[in-house]
């Protein structure tokens, strides 16, 4: 899995990572991941061709959300949580290009299931990448509709 392109294991039932090519998908199903969930562009010159059938002749679910770089949404994020709290009990890999979207996705729904506080979220981030104005803009005001 170390061989996906920064790939971060979060917790024995989620990671998160850039795009996966087509031969790791079957990577991410022997680890037993049940669920992908992409927040990449399905036309980006990172995205699979058809990774929505790739993922599913894997046996696994699959849901796109396509977050605009240059234009994250909080209505983007509350389907993110939504999606994250009604696969819960599941392992979950989530991606997009290069693991800065999915990253900032990861870190607001870990904060908003009180599993990192404001502080840790933002480190969790920055592990990875320093967040520009406009995603630190979304970060702030997402924080402030979960409460941070």
């Amino acid at each position: 899995m170390s061989a996906i392109y920064n790939f971060r294991r979060v917790s024995d039932k989620l990671a998160c990572a850039g795009q996966p090519r087509e031969e790791q998908l079957a990577s991410i199903a022997d680890e037993g991941y049940s669920v992908v969930i992409n927040l990449g562009l399905s036309d980006g010159k990172y995205a699979l061709n058809n990774e929505a059938s790739s993922v599913k002749e894997l046996g696994l679910t699959y849901h796109h959300i396509p977050v605009l770089f240059d234009s994250p949404q909080v209505a983007e994020l509350e389907s993110f949580i939504n999606l994250m709290n009604e696969h819960g009990d599941e392992k979950i890999f989530v991606h997009c290009a290069a693991n800065y979207r999915a990253s900032v996705f990861t870190g607001l729904y870990l904060f908003a299931v009180d599993k990192l506080d404001e502080d840790g979220m933002q480190e969790f981030i920055e592990e990875l990448w320093q967040p520009d104005p406009v995603w630190q803009l979304f970060i702030e005001e997402s924080l402030e509709i979960l409460g941070g």
